[in-house]
């Protein structure tokens, strides 16, 4: 795309500049074009190149596709922006961050909240043989399942009563 300046020479800045200057000079240019401030005539169009040129090296990976392909990169209708090509992202999911998506389905790690209540055990595995037609029929057997379970006299503590429980003195309970 010949007809769009250069993001570096619109922001008026070095390709070596760091984001805190990116955003420096892009506030200073939007201030200077903003609508509301400049009505001269051309000033929307300046602002809203602006705005584009911070939109993409404010990002780290559009801002690496840029100062690969240039404009080519973000182009829709050739280049690397044609069918099945690279725009800015994956196919116009440039503002998708795959991160939120994969997280509302497995629980996204950072924001898991601790569960209040009971602590899940294991599972138990059971074999138990019946017979089909029982199991047509709905047959119920009773099973025997042995497991460890906190004694609801001394929670696990061996003490006959609270005040039988001692801290020890090497550990100190560690």
């Amino acid at each position: 795309m010949a007809d769009k300046r250069d993001y570096y020479e619109v922001l008026g800045i070095s390709k070596s500049a760091s984001s805190d200057e990116i955003k420096r000079a892009y506030r200073k240019m939007a201030k200077k074009y903003h609508p509301d401030v400049n009505k001269e005539p051309g000033a929307e169009e300046k602002f809203k190149e602006v705005q584009e040129a911070y939109d993409v090296l404010s990002d780290d990976n559009k801002k690496a596709a840029y100062d690969r392909y240039g404009h080519a990169a973000f182009d829709q209708t050739g280049g690397f922006g044609g069918a099945g090509g690279f725009q800015g992202g994956f196919g116009g999911f440039e503002d998708v961050d795959l991160g939120d998506i994969f997280g509302s389905f497995f629980g996204g790690g950072t924001q898991r909240q601790r569960k209040t209540g009971p602590i899940r055990g294991e599972d138990r595995f059971l074999q138990l043989e019946i017979d089909f037609m029982d199991a047509i029929r709905g047959k119920k057997t009773e099973i025997k399942i042995n497991f460890d379970e906190q004694c609801s006299h001394c929670h696990g503590t061996g003490a006959k009563t609270p005040n039988d429980v001692q801290t020890c003195s090497r550990c100190g309970g560690c």
